[in-house]
């Protein structure tokens, strides 16, 4: 340290019945301002006052200005803190507190305090006398406000292990709280989404299931969540389009968008699916990424549909108020997401089991029908063959050949796998030049004409076999 630094220091000793080197003194007053107390008390109240460089003192001068500088801070930090937190004496006097604890009601600090009290009355009592047994107790109440308060009393123990106080620390946490018991009910209610009831669900058809699923989506989402317009998309694996599958409130022209899971260019529900972040629009004319929904729509939040980790879709929310959706409403709509994405992949699974059931089982009926109705229809042929050549009326034997075909209609639609919205594809091969077109298949070998014909039926078409030239000529 140089003489020009030392000169713009200011400096204060503290001279004790034992004074510093009087070289150092002397040094330092030469080339700087020394002002001289003689305790520490004194130091302090002039350190108030005015502002210096450099403390010169005793080591045991030290700890009580550090204890004592550092007051003013903890004093800022107790009153900037969000909770509530006072010192309670035994008999329950409240006799100091932070600007937070001031602030809540007369009924919150009353039971604050008598809890405090008894918190006192526990430390003191033999069962609790040991140091390792003073913890602090956790208490909660609801007040007539429907306020919930949580409270830590942690008794204050002096040197000699006595208690003296009660030390309190006061939390609001009404808005937590509420939060959870949304997020129960919401729980609940995608219980209730995902069961199943066996008798109920046979006698509905495939989309007839989406339509029951669909209304209760709406009424959870309305009574629970409060959410009156919003939009279910599943993603397409092989396209990367999402489908709409449920909706309520949405204009016909904002159901009709075609939008893929990309980060750029396809909206909001694009943008969450492919990231598989949620996402608040608090204003979505201020936002680039924001497609037109709801005529009235001020703000959105889009959630992904979650199935083991794995993004299926996105559950978009829209209301006609700026900033109407909160991050408590994002927890609530990812949890209720989950139950959506896993009822609509039951309902998927269990359509695709029905529906290829339903249609292997029409597929396996068709075949093996498809030689004695071929027979039925040769009969009837010769019938009216026969009938030509008598001069009688053969309509008896065009209405069984008629009837025929109409059973071949059946089995063909039976056997066709049939789609629901977004979620089960049409599986159907149906060709528009061959459906319902009845196609003659004459083939003396069996094996050969009746795989003919099953490959026909699968487009659509009316096979009708012949065992030879004559039947066929008949025919």
């Amino acid at each position: 340290m140089d003489d020009t630094s030392i000169k713009t220091l200011r400096v204060l000793v503290i001279q004790h019945t034992e004074p510093h080197d009087a070289e150092t003194i002397e040094w330092l007053a030469e080339r700087g301002a020394v002002t001289t107390v003689d305790s520490v008390e004194n130091a302090l109240q002039l350190m108030q006052i005015q502002e210096f460089d450099l403390v010169v003192g005793g080591p045991a001068d030290f700890y009580p200005l550090e204890h004592t500088l550092l007051s003013p801070q903890a004093a800022a930090m107790l009153e900037s803190v969000t909770q509530g937190m006072g010192i309670v004496e035994q008999d329950g006097r409240l006799v100091w507190a932070n600007p937070r604890m001031l602030s809540f009601s007369d009924e919150i600090k009353e039971r604050v305090c008598r809890l405090c009290a008894e918190t006192f009355s526990w430390a003191t009592s033999e069962s609790a006398r040991k140091p390792s047994h003073l913890r602090g107790r956790r208490f909660s109440f609801t007040t007539a406000a429907q306020e919930y308060i949580e409270i830590t009393a942690t008794p204050v123990i002096d040197l000699n292990n006595r208690v003296t106080q009660v030390a309190a620390v006061v939390w609001d946490a009404t808005k937590a709280r509420r939060l959870q018991e949304q997020i129960d009910a919401i729980d609940n209610a995608g219980r209730e989404l995902v069961r199943l009831d066996a008798e109920q669900i046979s006698r509905l058809n495939a989309q007839e299931r989406l339509d029951l699923l669909e209304q209760k989506i709406i009424r959870y989402t309305r009574e629970l969540m409060h959410f009156n317009n919003f939009a279910v998309r599943v993603l397409d694996k092989k396209t990367n389009k999402l489908e709409i599958v449920l909706s309520a409130g949405l204009p016909t022209e904002a159901q009709e968008t075609d939008i893929y899971a990309s980060g750029e260019g396809n909206g909001i529900c694009g943008f969450v699916a492919h990231s598989g972040r949620s996402y608040i629009c608090p204003d979505v004319t201020k936002d680039p990424r924001y497609l037109r929904g709801l005529e009235s729509a001020r703000s959105s939040l889009t959630v992904p549909l979650r199935l083991n980790d794995r993004v299926v879709g996105t559950f978009n929310v829209e209301a006609d108020k700026i900033a109407a959706f909160s991050e408590e409403d994002r927890q609530v709509a990812e949890v209720f997401g989950r139950y959506v994405a896993v009822a609509l992949d039951m309902l998927r699974l269990l359509a695709v089991e029905r529906s290829e059931t339903t249609g292997q089982v029409a597929a396996d009926v068709q075949a093996e029908l498809a030689a004695p109705l071929n027979d039925i229809v040769a009969e009837a042929t010769h019938v009216i063959e026969q009938a030509a050549a008598a001069g009688a009326d053969p309509q008896r034997a065009r209405t069984i050949i008629q009837r025929v075909d109409r059973v071949k209609r059946l089995l063909q639609a039976a056997a066709a796998v049939p789609g629901i919205r977004g979620l089960v594809p049409e599986t159907t091969t149906i060709d528009p030049v061959l459906q319902d077109k009845r196609v003659l298949v004459a083939e003396d070998e069996d094996i050969i004409r009746e795989t003919i014909a099953e490959v026909l039926s699968k487009v659509g078409a009316l096979p009708v076999m012949a065992k030879d030239g004559r039947d066929a000529i008949a025919m």
